[in-house]
């Protein structure tokens, strides 16, 4: 409970939506009558009440008025947009819906759009069908008219086709849930960046005006004392209580518990930075702790497992980006947060990759929890290329280390590249990929798919059906 009301409490200042909802609006015409739309609402509101029973957990489902007109339309789509706690939309035809009546409301929407591809009925009535039957069942021709017009007007949208009562397709549905959700948290999100950027690293380095305007990202520098400042006021009672937490969570192999302290000092003043300024994720670099004794590790560690994004060396664009997948993914089983490339091992055919930081890494990668001991695993970044921004998403296979490694006392993940080696790190290097990344046991490719097709950023995808002659394709400047 305690560990609840402290996340929520460094996320004031971001809108958390614990109410979010998502509205569902159905699509119809006059041209069948009363008793035909009469139907048409019935069955919205049926579908409308199941869906928000199965993902009410991450968004409510709620039923707009049925779209039969254009000014209905631009009535649905001002109550989308005006509402705060909407993370976005589900459209659905239930009949033939003339598309044109679409345009206007659709050019108010800027939220997650889900086109809904189903019917109410999941069987034909084979025996009594007629043409009532038809007319008011024919989303495969109202889906039709409508997906013309999406994409027409080049809407960024996400279609899920099959039986809306199907397992896979309300699994569909909770997933657009989860990224919509995410993408609301990001247009909310404000970064502190103590100190600049590492000097002369490129990867790490960024438009910060430019990430604002397509990800929300409120990316302002903070000068290292304004910290210190608040650490040197953290009283020794506050200190014990933060010591509390960490023996519950670590278990000490150290003698240095003054160390430890200075780390539970740091972590105490940067929570109350973090709530005082609303801030959601964070950036130092070890060039600048002017006024520190060390360098947060543990306190960056304890804070990433409590949602907080985290970029070390001035890298903001990865302590947003943590921070939304985190947000994604936290519905779900499993671990994600922050790593860096390290080192290899190039035994011939077995080759693995070390990734590690210093201690900044999530406590969710700890050894006892079995879940991301050894498995598949995305590994995501996201880097500026000057005139657009690329998300990097590799499949990869994370693995138990095959020895232990008793002079390296700080935490890690071992993986290997798919395909394979040669393949999944040239492809990595073709696309720009950074030394700083996002890995997940929890989300899916499909899932970064989503993100950057509604933030309109540009994706490379590295996987099993990577080739030799794909690389051919990665060699220029844009793909």
């Amino acid at each position: 409970m305690e560990m609840y009301q402290t996340t929520r409490a460094l996320n004031r200042g971001i809108r958390v939506m614990n109410q979010a909802k998502l509205y569902f609006v159905v699509g119809s015409q006059d041209l069948y009558g009363d008793e035909c739309l009469k139907q048409v609402a019935e069955d919205a509101k049926k579908m409308a009440t199941f869906l928000d029973e199965k993902i009410g957990d991450v968004a409510h489902v709620e039923l707009l008025p049925t779209v039969e007109t254009s000014e209905l339309c631009i009535e649905d789509m001002r109550k989308v947009e005006s509402d705060d706690d909407c993370i976005g939309v589900i459209t659905w035809m239930h009949t033939f819906s003339p598309a044109k009546m679409w345009i206007k409301g659709l050019q108010i929407l800027r939220k997650p759009l889900l086109h809904l591809h189903t019917q109410a009925n999941e069987f034909l009535p084979y025996d009594t069908i007629d043409m009532d039957f038809m007319n008011l069942n024919q989303a495969a021709h109202g889906d039709r008219e409508y997906g013309f017009i999406l994409a027409r007007m080049g809407i960024p949208h996400q279609v899920v086709a099959g039986y809306y009562e199907h397992e896979d397709v309300v699994a569909d549905i909770r997933k657009f849930a989860e990224v919509a959700k995410a993408i609301a948290f990001s247009r909310s999100l404000k970064v502190a960046a103590f100190g600049n950027n590492m000097r002369e690293v490129a990867v790490t380095d960024g438009d910060r005006v430019e990430t604002q305007i397509c990800y929300g990202w409120e990316t302002n520098y903070y000068a290292l004392g304004d910290l210190v400042k608040i650490a040197d006021q953290v009283t020794e009672e506050e200190i014990d209580k933060k010591m509390e937490e960490y023996t519950s969570r670590y278990t000490m192999k150290t003698d240095r518990i003054d160390a430890v302290r200075e780390q539970a000092k740091y972590e105490v003043a940067l929570e109350k930075f973090l709530e005082k300024n609303g801030i959601g994720a964070f950036t130092d670099t070890f060039q600048d702790l002017y006024g520190l004794k060390q360098l947060p590790g543990i306190a960056c560690q304890n804070l990433m497992g409590k949602g907080i994004g985290f970029g070390p060396e001035g890298d903001y664009k990865i302590a947003a980006f943590s921070a939304v997948l985190m947000k994604m993914a936290e519905n779900r089983e499993g671990s994600t947060g922050f790593i860096e490339d390290y080192t290899y091992d190039l035994t011939k055919g077995q080759e693995l990759e070390l990734a590690s930081h210093m201690l900044e890494v999530p406590v969710s990668f700890a050894a006892n929890k079995p879940v991301i001991d050894a498995g598949d695993a995305i590994q995501v970044t996201l880097v500026d290329m000057g005139d657009h921004f690329r998300i990097i998403c590799a499949d990869i296979e994370l693995v138990k280390q095959p020895k232990v490694m008793p002079n390296l006392p700080v935490a890690r993940i071992m993986y290997r590249h798919k395909p394979n080696f040669r393949i999944g790190t040239a492809a990595w290097c073709y696309a720009g990929g950074a030394h700083h990344s996002v890995v997940s046991t929890s989300l899916t490719k499909e899932d970064i798919a989503n993100f950057a097709r509604f933030t309109g950023t540009e994706l490379v995808i590295i996987d099993e059906n990577t080739t030799e002659a794909d690389l051919l394709k990665f060699c220029g400047r844009k793909f």
